[in-house]
């Protein structure tokens, strides 16, 4: 294979010829370098081919639909082609890989010819929601932006007829430059670890001009010229939003101006439903960003500050530099743009769940369970007022989000272990191994799928090898009901004992004691796994009655 490089090992397969992306790629990444092309689902199918013996972790299929689909325009005959193929491609998915597909861009020299623009256009659609769908029901499926790569190049500029003759090779230099730049992108997503607070101030950053002066001096934002550049600005955050970012607001402004703005202004884009806390204050920055972590329980890494003020910006740089400080953009023309790289950098992830979907409700939802919990006279009246609701639901549907849980919680991990991606689905069909995960309700709102546990049954004693809960939900004794759970089910199976591991990390400390705490012993003897391994024993008919304040359903 040559030298070795740094980064993930990955694939570029085509039923077209991409050898001159795949030697760009080569320069930066381990790549598997197929034999020739338009044998994509071949190699993928055979388990004897070179490309299962590379073994890429990512796989990106860039596709010609044009040839895909045999040259037919038909949608009648271009559905059944593209079934045909993606029924093929599913035999072929391994459950521990990732897969990128390229969405449609039909390019060829009869599209000219063709009755109406519409027909290129539904064909285009037709694919698009096949991979959707497709997507939809295989969790390490992605769908590639190839569409949107070459509408930013222009087609004149992004294909090449002559290198077209001369080897199948449809993309010219600048758009084969592009599709490896694309390419590694998506690579580099799969294993960074994304920010999710975007802390905004609001003067001069949301909007042009002073909230408490725009009686008589009207703030910048409206459908034309600057005003418009602001109002495109919070189109892009409110987009963010929806895609699991969290917004908060850190400014100097007195709060029933803001509040009055922010609710009649008729160009306003941002609403104060769309913000899951605020600090609207004459306070320090610095501090009211470490309430905020406080409050949303998230640690500073997670903030990326964004502010007009170059001192602002430099006294949270350097009183918290966990936060991320990204540079303002000098004319508002240029704010749209920057925050849509501010998201590309910071916050993109390659897929999304539910739960990402509706972060900004749960941790608003977080904001009034606090406000009660101060108004309540005692810890156990909070948790009484919440009226916690605990249902064990099936692994096998969720195994995408508790992927996701597994691999991002970092306090309340036992074990800290990772999963690649098919590891949960192989795990829950697993007849050595179970699976528990539990959705948590209250009275202010439902938290989602946030705890999960892994027990493993090979021997005469079960162990639970990891037991993982979302921070949100931290601090409500939920994690006692749910092992109380865990522990009668594995009784009603026949087992007598159970054993609990934990391996102490820098941040898993908030769980040192929770065995200890629940009435595990540490054991005596027997078998410890590396790594500072503690193990804890419980017999599960001398298992104590734990304080926990709701319903368990199962």
């Amino acid at each position: 294979m040559g030298e070795q490089k740094g980064g993930s090992r990955i694939a570029l397969l085509s039923n077209v010829n991409m050898n001159a992306v795949i030697r760009a790629l080569n320069s930066q990444t381990q790549i598997y370098e197929p034999e020739g092309y338009g044998n994509e689902l071949g190699i993928l199918l055979n388990p004897a081919s070179s490309y299962h013996a590379f073994a890429p972790r990512i796989t990106f299929l860039v596709l010609d639909l044009l040839e895909l689909t045999e040259h037919e325009l038909t949608e009648r005959g271009a559905a059944l082609r593209m079934d045909a193929w993606l029924g093929d491609f599913e035999n072929a998915l391994r459950p521990d890989g990732i897969y990128y597909v390229s969405d449609a861009y039909l390019w060829g020299e009869e599209l000219d010819a063709a009755r109406m623009l519409t027909e290129r256009t539904e064909l285009e659609n037709l694919w698009n929601e096949k991979l959707k769908e497709f997507c939809g029901r295989h969790s390490n499926v992605r769908i590639l932006p190839y569409h949107r790569m070459i509408c930013r190049l222009g087609e004149e500029n992004a294909f090449s007829r002559k290198m077209w003759y001369m080897g199948k090779m449809p993309l010219g230099n600048e758009a084969g430059k592009r599709l490896a730049e694309l390419i590694l992108e998506k690579t580099g997503l799969e294993s960074r670890t994304p920010k999710k607070v975007l802390a905004l101030d609001l003067d001069n950053t949301l909007w042009g001009g002073l909230a408490g002066e725009h009686d008589h001096r009207p703030i910048l934002l409206s459908e034309e010229h600057g005003g418009l550049a602001y109002k495109n600005l919070q189109r892009v955050i409110l987009q963010m939003q929806r895609q699991g970012v969290i917004l908060v607001i850190v400014s100097k402004n007195n709060p029933g101006d803001v509040e009055e703005l922010m609710s009649s202004h008729p160009h306003m884009v941002l609403r104060p439903e769309c913000f899951a806390a605020r600090r609207i204050n004459w306070e320090p920055k610095h501090e009211n960003l470490m309430e905020l972590s406080k409050e949303l329980n998230l640690g500073l890494d997670s903030f990326v500050f964004w502010d007009d003020n170059p001192q602002e910006r430099m006294l949270v740089s350097r009183l918290l530099p966990q936060v991320t400080v990204p540079p303002f953009p000098d004319s508002p023309e240029e704010l749209a743009p920057a925050m849509t790289e501010i998201y590309r950098a910071y916050f993109e992830k390659p897929a999304l769940t539910r739960e990402d979907l509706d972060k900004t409700g749960q941790y608003a939802d977080n904001a009034k369970r606090e406000a009660a919990r101060q108004r309540a006279q005692s810890f156990e009246d909070y948790l009484k007022a919440l009226r916690i609701v605990v249902t064990r639901v099936d692994a096998a549907d969720c195994a995408g989000r508790l992927e996701a849980l597994f691999n991002k919680t970092n306090q309340f991990n036992l074990t800290t272990k990772r999963h690649a991606p098919g590891d949960l689905e192989r795990m829950v069909r697993d007849k050595n191994r179970i699976v528990y995960a539990y959705r948590v309700e209250d009275c202010f709102g439902d938290s989602g799928i946030v705890a999960a546990l892994t027990v493993c049954t090979e021997d005469s004693v079960p162990v639970i090898e990891e037991f993982v809960m979302s921070c949100r939900v931290m601090g409500r004794n939920i994690e006692q009901g749910i092992l109380g759970d865990v522990e009668r089910s594995l009784q009603e199976q026949g087992y007598k004992a159970v054993r609990g591991v934990y391996i102490p990390t820098d941040k898993n400390k908030p769980v040192a004691e929770l065995y200890r705490r629940l009435g595990y012993k540490r054991a005596a003897s027997g078998r410890e796994p590396e790594g500072g391994a503690q193990i804890y024993e419980l017999e599960l008919d001398r298992a104590p009655v734990r304080e926990f304040i709701g319903e368990i359903k199962n």
